[in-house]
């Protein structure tokens, strides 16, 4: 019999020791500390924290006044202004759960997402009113539609629904008390992902995992107190990796951006002294393509979280060049956006910029609030050696993991087998501890029975100054089964023929490696900068091979 400790005996949590994380509680605090600091940034608006916590509370409050309850969908359809970031705080305030939806996606999707998450209430910019007239069609379900109308949009869009979002809000009160979540286990926010191979699955955040994950933002990245943070990355997409929560809890401030320029990006940067900013590899590629005169002007220290395909080393010198500090993270939404980062070594500095890009090429290591990450062998379940070669999937264990996947038990069984969440990606375990990605298991080509890396052949055609962005995909073969086809997209100056390209691969990796078939022009993205190979996969269908 385990003898009792004294420190186990009659020490209780309480309402004094102990309260459910939520990051809710960030704006709370900064709203009291920092009340007049700048919290938005929007055009010609501009909200203090002070002001912002009162718009969120008169938004919990014009939610309750709908009949808003707990465990309840709000769903809001919104670019990146200062409405979606007040939804952050707004809709959880009323222990509702927010869906931020992709703004990209087709009516149909949309549908889908209002019906299977049972949203009660829609907030719609009316950018995309086309796509949500049609999508609340389609759903067929009972919804309170509310309208944005930004002032710095000024393109077509209806006003759909019969009441605007400040009307909305100055209906609701700004002394608003939210809601306590009844533990930190509570759902905060449904997520959905792409759907590409049939309906998207909704993926479930909780109040824990939000609260840690914005506080891991801070840590991973050395952000300073009072931080500028740009809104390059979509606030829909993993809720902006969680950034409108870690803002509050940095004191910062969000300045707000529709469209996804460089000359804009750019001229924020230095009218704001811009310090941070997220996306994809596209992103940073426009910022580094810019005309040098567009960059006169920024002399402060700007730093960038890049996602999605390793950067390049092309990408990796051109950031450097141009002054901006690269940081290579890797997530997926299961795990609330980064949940691991490539962390710099100073021994790094020594290298080449090569030798620096093979190092900020892999995903490196866990977020410090994630409490595993590694490489497990499909097979028998255990974790790969270290040895830079051996392949597995990789996996997560820790606070930032989603609870499951909405009215989807068999989806999550199967990414929680084991104890771990599996997120389907293949990758390598090297000597220090370091994970790189190899592929997805659906993107292995498998030609003649030898298994081919599309990443691997996608960061050797990075490795030509011409080459943009790039994805490899399977093509039928005849002969082979399967072989590799490349899709390229040409920089604004590159100039490369189909032959340059394949002898550049043929120098560098093993023949049967080296793609059949290069097609060239500009590939699919998602909003959220992510090359769409679905779409590539049916292309490459009637592809034909060169000999």
């Amino acid at each position: 019999m385990k003898r009792p400790h004294s420190y186990d005996t009659n020490l209780d949590r309480n309402q004094a020791n102990h309260a459910p994380l939520t990051p809710l509680s960030f704006l709370d605090w900064t709203a009291e500390v920092h009340p007049d600091l700048p919290a938005v940034i929007h055009g010609a608006r501009r909200y203090t924290w002070a002001e912002t916590a009162a718009r969120s509370r008169r938004l919990a409050s014009a939610l309750v006044r709908e009949g808003i309850e707990t465990g309840d969908t709000v769903a809001f359809m919104a670019a990146n202004t200062p409405e979606l970031l007040e939804a952050h705080y707004g809709v959880p305030m009323t222990g509702a759960v927010l869906n931020a939806l992709n703004t990209r996606l087709d009516p149909e999707s949309v549908a889908f997402m209002l019906e299977h998450g049972e949203s009660r209430v829609l907030v719609a910019d009316r950018e995309f009113a086309p796509t949500v007239e049609r999508a609340v069609a389609i759903a067929g379900r009972k919804l309170r539609v509310v309208y944005i109308d930004d002032s710095e949009y000024d393109g077509p869009g209806a006003r759909v629904g019969d009441l605007d979002y400040e009307s909305f809000l100055a209906g609701g009160d700004p002394g608003y008390v939210r809601s306590e979540p009844r533990d930190e286990w509570q759902a905060i926010s449904l997520n959905y992902t792409s759907g590409t191979t049939g309906n998207p699955k909704g993926v479930v955040c909780h109040h824990r995992g939000a609260y840690l994950n914005s506080v891991g933002n801070i840590l991973t990245w050395g952000m300073p107190h009072h931080s500028v943070y740009l809104w390059t990355l979509p606030m829909f997409h993993c809720n902006g990796w969680c950034f409108p929560w870690t803002m509050a809890a940095n004191a910062g401030t969000s300045v707000c951006l529709r469209r996804v320029e460089a000359a804009r990006i750019l001229a924020l940067i230095k009218e704001h002294r811009v310090t941070h900013f997220c996306g994809a590899p596209i992103v940073h590629r426009q910022l580094v393509d810019a005309p040098a005169a567009l960059r006169a002007g920024i002399t402060h220290r700007v730093s960038a979280m890049v996602a999605a395909a390793p950067p390049p080393a092309s990408l990796i010198a051109g950031m450097e060049r141009i002054g901006i500090d690269l940081t290579h993270v890797y997530g997926l939404t299961e795990v609330y956006g980064p949940a691991s980062v490539c962390a710099k070594q100073p021994s790094w500095e020594t290298l080449d910029v090569a030798g620096r890009a093979e190092r900020n090429g892999r995903q490196g290591v866990r977020y410090s609030v994630q409490e595993a990450m590694t490489v497990l062998d499909p097979a028998t379940g255990q974790e790969v050696p270290a040895d830079g070669e051996t392949m597995g999937e990789i996996v997560f264990r820790g606070n930032i993991t989603m609870k499951g996947y909405l009215k989807n038990p068999q989806a999550t069984a199967e990414a929680f087998a084991g104890g771990w969440f599996h997120s389907g990606d293949l990758g390598v375990r090297h000597p220090d501890g370091y994970v790189k990605i190899k592929d997805r298991s659906k993107d292995v080509i498998i030609s003649g029975g030898e298994n081919i890396s599309s990443v691997e052949v996608e960061e050797i055609l990075y490795r030509h100054p011409a080459v943009l962005a790039v994805a490899v995909v399977a093509q039928p073969d005849p002969k082979w089964g399967e072989s590799p086809c490349a899709f390229v997209e040409l920089g604004a100056e590159g100039s490369v023929t189909e032959e340059e390209l394949l002898s550049h691969c043929r120098a560098q990796l093993a023949h049967f490696k080296v793609p059949r078939k290069v097609v060239f022009g500009p590939l699919p993205k998602t909003s959220t900068g992510k090359i769409q190979k679905h779409v590539l996969r049916q292309r490459a269908r009637s592809v034909t091979a060169i000999e």
